[in-house]
């Protein structure tokens, strides 16, 4: 009985002495700390984790739009862009056609300088084929790229303005589609030829004046200087009022002069904000 006990004493305080070893080391209090502090990191981290998700939902919930608010910004975009879009439209599409006007003129005044440095200055001789333009107009084209000529014959209506009738009359159409008709008008000792240019093409546009055909004096032998004139370029104020913007006719100067083509948006040239167009107010503001 007594060796038992003993065993028994024995064995306590080495179970005791093992406790203190495990408790009283710094070792271990730092490693048992640390995971009572890694566990309070995790909660807290948890902890914050929740309330950023649920606080970025509640925002998201927030900024959505229903579906009655989204129609009607939708309707309200679909107004605008009716409204503003037809306007963009034709600004762009005018746009274009004063650069194709400006285009053409530039090169019917090439083509005439060439002219001139081969055969001399025009007024020079070219009365001496009074009755036969078609001299004076071949030599032109000689410097102008054609790709095909025209028979007046085989012409879609109202094609050139119907200044397109007579064999003395020279038609083609240029490399980026442009037509151009050759007008000779000779009458009591007074010639001049007009150049009626489509800048859309024989079988687009409205084949009208003063929308897609302009005209430029590419000769006239009662002039003092010879030269390619714009069609309007002499028109006074009211020689605007009752020619472009009435009827469409000579606006080719309004045209290369203003690079606009406003007259289009008034009335007889009178601007829906009342401003009269004229050469001192050159557009509707």
């Amino acid at each position: 009985m007594t060796n038992k006990l003993n065993q028994f004493t024995t064995h306590g305080s080495q179970f005791t002495n093992f406790a203190v070893l495990d408790y009283s080391g710094t070792h271990s209090l730092n490693a048992h700390t640390n995971c009572i502090s890694n566990f309070n990191i995790r909660n807290r981290l948890s902890a914050l984790t929740s309330f950023a998700r649920q606080r970025l939902a509640s925002l998201y919930r927030k900024s959505a739009f229903t579906l009655a608010e989204t129609l009607i910004v939708m309707g309200i975009i679909g107004v605008v862009a009716a409204l503003t879009l037809p306007n963009l439209n034709s600004s762009t599409g005018d746009k274009e056609k004063v650069a194709k006007v400006k285009k053409i003129y530039s090169n019917l005044e090439d083509a005439y300088g060439r002219v001139e440095a081969v055969y001399g200055p025009v007024d020079e001789w070219a009365n001496e084929f009074y009755g036969n333009s078609g001299v004076f107009v071949n030599r032109m084209t000689d410097f102008i790229k054609v790709t095909k000529y025209l028979d007046y014959r085989s012409l879609p209506s109202g094609a050139f303005a119907n200044h397109n009738t007579g064999n003395d009359n020279t038609m083609f159409i240029l490399s980026d589609g442009t037509a151009i008709c050759f007008f000779s008008n000779a009458s009591s000792g007074s010639q001049n030829i007009i150049a009626y240019v489509d800048i859309d093409g024989l079988n687009k546009g409205q084949s009208k004046l003063g929308y897609d055909i302009f005209e430029f004096i590419i000769y006239d032998n009662q002039t003092s200087t010879n030269r390619i004139t714009p069609a309007g370029l002499d028109s006074t104020d009211q020689k605007l009022t009752d020619d472009c913007f009435k009827t469409g006719k000579n606006c080719t100067a309004w045209i290369v002069q203003t690079g606009n083509m406003d007259y289009l948006k008034a009335t007889n040239g009178k601007c829906t904000n009342n401003v009269q167009l004229s050469w001192s107010n050159t557009g509707c503001k």
